[in-house]
């Protein structure tokens, strides 16, 4: 519990906290679905199904304080930059240089939200 002399979370910094949470459930989510082996396997495939449905509900609760497009933008694009770096990491899978470029620029458009537009709170 907090006391009087903490201050309490913005929404805002609540609706990130959850947003994080919500692009890292996805990223794990995605990286057991490409050990579940087209859901043939169990394990993988309830672990890709708990992570994807906290991942949508984590990313309800930044709703709250973002537009939907911004939300999903910085979702989806973080997913794609972490998703390819686990690839790359546990699956061994190689990117060439287009995918690389192309990587990149999702991450600047990432940053570029984040950083300078005003239409990421109500």
């Amino acid at each position: 519990m907090l006391s009087k002399s903490e201050p309490d979370m913005s929404p805002i910094a609540v609706s990130y906290a959850a947003l994080g949470c919500a692009i890292l459930l996805e990223t794990i989510g995605t990286a057991l679905l490409a050990q579940s082996q087209q859901f043939t396997k169990p394990w993988p495939s309830v672990g890709t199904t708990v992570c994807y449905v906290l991942s949508f509900y984590l990313l309800s609760h930044a709703l709250k304080t973002m537009p939907v497009g911004i939300a999903y933008a910085i979702w989806s694009g973080l997913g794609i930059v972490l998703i390819s770096t686990v690839g790359y990491i546990a699956f061994r899978q190689t990117l060439d240089l287009a995918a690389i470029i192309g990587i990149g620029f999702i991450l600047t458009g990432v940053v570029i939200v984040n950083a300078f537009s005003t239409s990421a709170t109500h």
